[in-house]
Order: structure tokens, then sequence, then C-alpha cells
């Protein structure tokens, strides 16, 4: 049986990528037509517009002084990670967290869990494209730095990996893959699933991701 109430909190900050964060949300939003007691909300370090990137602003609904109780958390990946890596307001937060609490994250979101070492002796993904700059000579690929942030880590290229109270996602669109495991798991069941990616006209990719998972 599903957990009753499932709460989703994803963490919004400076320069976090749009998708990565936008589609766990989306699929959570349409699961909730089939169980309005889901809840998906956004959580930053201050109650304050936060500007994501390409000038996204969005509201959250809860800092991080609220506490707010949660199942999931999740960090999206985007340029900020590279700050959010240190900030230990956000580490703090995230060791008060819970065991309970499941520890997701997008593309290079897993850097902060990396940094903070809990990453140690588990899998874990990354986004596996480069863009122009991590392309370049000076640059480098986000799962190849992931293995330099945390090199105790089994990195994998999964495009979800799930290591028990940690679960990844790689690049940016595999947040909708995070959104449909993480339904799984608060225990619904793959008919429903199924369902809720029918409704977002996303069955042939969905079909085909589905079993792209590694579970430690």
């Amino acid at each position: 049986m599903p957990a009753s109430g499932f709460r989703l909190g994803i963490y919004v900050f400076k320069d976090a990528e749009i998708v990565d964060f936008a589609a766990p949300y989306g699929v959570w939003s349409v699961a909730r037509r089939y169980d309005p007691e889901l809840d998906a909300f956004l959580i930053a370090d201050a109650m304050r517009p936060v500007q994501t990137q390409a000038g996204f602003t969005v509201l959250p609904n809860y800092c991080f002084e609220d506490n707010p109780a949660m199942d999931a958390f999740l960090i999206p990946g985007g340029f900020g990670t590279r700050q959010e890596m240190y900030n230990r307001r956000l580490h703090e937060f995230i060791a008060s967290l819970p065991n309970s609490c499941l520890l997701a994250s997008v593309c290079t979101g897993s850097w902060v869990y990396g940094r903070m070492g809990l990453l140690d002796g588990v899998p874990a993904t990354n986004r596996k494209e480069p863009d122009r700059l991590e392309s370049g000579p000076s640059g480098k690929v986000p799962i190849d730095r992931l293995a330099e942030i945390a090199p105790a880590c089994r990195v994998s290229r999964a495009r979800v990996v799930d290591a028990g109270r940690i679960v990844t996602a790689g690049g940016i669109t595999s947040g909708m893959e995070m959104g449909f495991h993480l339904l799984r798991r608060a225990g619904y069941a793959d008919d429903l699933i199924s369902d809720v990616a029918r409704v977002m006209e996303y069955t042939t990719a969905y079909e085909l991701y589905r079993d792209d998972l590694e579970t430690a």
C-alpha cells in the first residue's frame, strides 16, 4: 500500500536547472489526480523569490527554518550546484532530516551529497552529456566531476540509481524518471504509474527508460 500523504520537498536555489525540478514536480502534479494526498512543494534557504537558470523566478513554499515534514528531499542540478556544494546551511538542513526521509537528486544535485560524504561506498549517477563549456579543454563532464568530488562513490551510468536512502538521477530530463521512481518508492502500483505516464503522453519514453535503473 502507498504511504498516505507522501510529501516531496524540492530544493530551489540560484541558478538551479529548471527542468531538473519542474519535471519531478510535474509528475507529482499529474499523479495527484489519482491520489490527492500526494504533495510536492519548493524549499529554499530563505522565504524570498529564487531566480533559477535563464531568469526563471519561483517562490518557495517553505524555508529551512520552517523544517517542513517530508518523505523525500530532492536537490536539482544546474550551474548553481557549484556554490551549493559549499552551502553550510544546506548541509546542516540535510543532516537534520530524519533517516526515514529519502535524499534524492537530479543531474549535478548529487554533487552536494558527494561533497558531504554521503555517497561514500554507494552507487550514484550524474549527467553524462557535456555542454559546450564542459566539453572544452578546461571543462569536465559532470559525471566525471562527480567521481572527482566523491572518489569513494561507485559512479554509475544508469538513468536512475536507487542506493536505499539516496536516489540519484542522471541528466536534465531524467527528472521525469526520478518522479516516477519516487512514486514507486512511495508504494504506488506500476499500473497507476504507467497511467500517469500515459496521461502525460510520455508512455514511449517511460517504457524505454523504466528499466534503466540500478539498485543497491
